[in-house]
């Protein structure tokens, strides 16, 4: 792959409720509240028998529940070790806030110098870090007064990034305030499925949407004016889409929804980005629903791709072709900070990944301004609603002994990244 050395990051992502274990806030408790309910839904559907086979099945309440997780938290270095030796330059993670402010105004001493080692570790091993500041977990005492319902948590939120980024401003060169915003309202509060669960509730998405936008834009001045070399850049959540069937009314809603879903947060923040993340996993072909039963009411998604992961996703890496070009409007550096496949088997990943990077090289090819690719995961890891059975780790873990074992895509992935292997 062509690439400019001194600028091209490559590297895998993970977030801090999903990989580190052991934390405590708003989504702990919800887990714990809903992991039955979760387990006796997945009894509804088929399940492959290599899933059902697997621990923890998607059928246990324990799937559920993310517990220790990976146990990320204490096994950083031994992760960051295995991420180094499949050549990545570069990794993604994100600071639990439950972690650093547990209780409004009380920051943590041991948790803050907990991520300063964290991220001393990847500079130690030569990887730079890309660091997300809210990656949809709240402290308790935030989603108690209403979470990003509330202006009130927007002037919380900045209070913790002000203290974080004193803390860690000359270890980071890269900052992402949120995490696919626009996912985080439209699964919590459109369709339902994440806390707090309010479906359909289109002025509140609305009014959640405006504060994390506000969120985002403000938390830009403030890591600008303590460290004014800093980049700082959203981590966008992009879906292609297109008509299931060639109708105008399906076209009109791909027209709509391709807005809503993927560039109106970005157009609001256009001016708040020195850099643009573009996070893409696959594409759904949108029908119209008259009985407004579809997945938003009167939109829904029908996908017969037969190429489809565990998950049921529909793999169209061309999409990341289109995605990323419609992206380079904004005139800004890109960055793909998730790509990935839940693939436990391990058959499907080394295609995907090697498909989804050669149309990334036809848009740099083209002239986009591309300059980093993560992967999703660096592990196997807590996956929010569907708990354990996704996987998608370039390293599989064990999770009765926590054993890391490096999966062969991750060696392709490898010489991908060391040119060994052509894209």
């Amino acid at each position: 792959m062509q690439k400019d050395e001194k600028k091209f990051f490559w590297g895998a992502a993970t977030s801090a409720h999903q990989v580190e274990g052991g934390n405590t806030n708003d989504w702990s408790l919800w887990e714990k509240k809903h992991a039955a309910a979760l387990a006796k839904k997945a009894s509804t559907r088929e399940w492959p028998e290599h899933l059902l086979h697997a621990y923890p099945s998607p059928l246990e309440e324990q799937n559920y529940i993310s517990g220790r997780a990976c146990d990320h938290y204490h096994r950083y270095e031994e992760d960051f070790d295995i991420a180094k030796s499949l050549g990545h330059n570069a990794h993604r993670l994100s600071i639990e806030w439950s972690r650093i402010e547990p209780e409004e105004g009380k920051f943590n001493e041991k948790e803050i110098e907990h991520y300063r080692q964290v991220i001393k570790a990847l500079r130690a091993r030569g990887m730079e870090p890309f660091v997300t500041l809210w990656h949809w977990t709240n402290p308790l005492w935030v989603a108690k007064r209403g979470g990003w319902e509330r202006k009130e948590t927007v002037r919380a939120f900045l209070k913790y990034v002000e203290r974080v980024t004193r803390e860690y401003k000359d270890l980071v060169q890269f900052w992402m305030p949120l995490n696919e915003p626009g996912t985080f309202v439209g699964m919590s509060y459109i369709q339902g499925a994440f806390p707090p669960q309010k479906r359909l509730a289109f002025f509140t998405a609305n009014r959640v949407f405006k504060n994390l936008m506000r969120a985002h834009r403000e938390t830009y001045s403030v890591i600008h004016q303590i460290a004014p070399e800093a980049r700082v850049g959203i981590s966008h959540y992009a879906v292609y889409m297109m008509p299931y069937e060639d109708t105008l009314l399906n076209r009109w809603l791909v027209r709509t929804l391709d807005y809503i879903r993927n560039w109106r947060f970005l157009d609001s923040v256009d001016d708040a980005n020195d850099f643009i993340g573009i996070q893409f996993y696959h594409t759904d072909r949108i029908k119209f629903s008259p009985l407004f039963n579809g997945r938003w009411g009167f939109i829904d998604v029908k996908n017969e791709n037969t190429r489809v992961t565990d998950m049921g996703w529909d793999v169209y890496p061309e999409g990341m072709y289109y995605l990323i070009k419609r992206a380079a409007q904004y005139k800004k550096p890109i960055y793909v900070t998730e790509n990935g496949i839940a693939d436990a088997k391990d058959i499907m990943r080394t295609q995907f990944i090697h498909d989804h990077l050669s149309w990334m090289q036809k848009g740099i090819v083209e002239g986009v301004d591309v300059r980093g690719y993560f992967y999703w995961s660096l592990l196997d890891n807590f996956e929010w609603d569907k708990g354990f059975w996704p996987r998608f780790g370039l390293v599989e873990v064990d999770y009765h002994t926590l054993e890391r074992r490096v999966r062969k895509s991750a060696w392709d992935f490898k010489k991908i990244i060391e040119g060994e292997s052509g894209t």
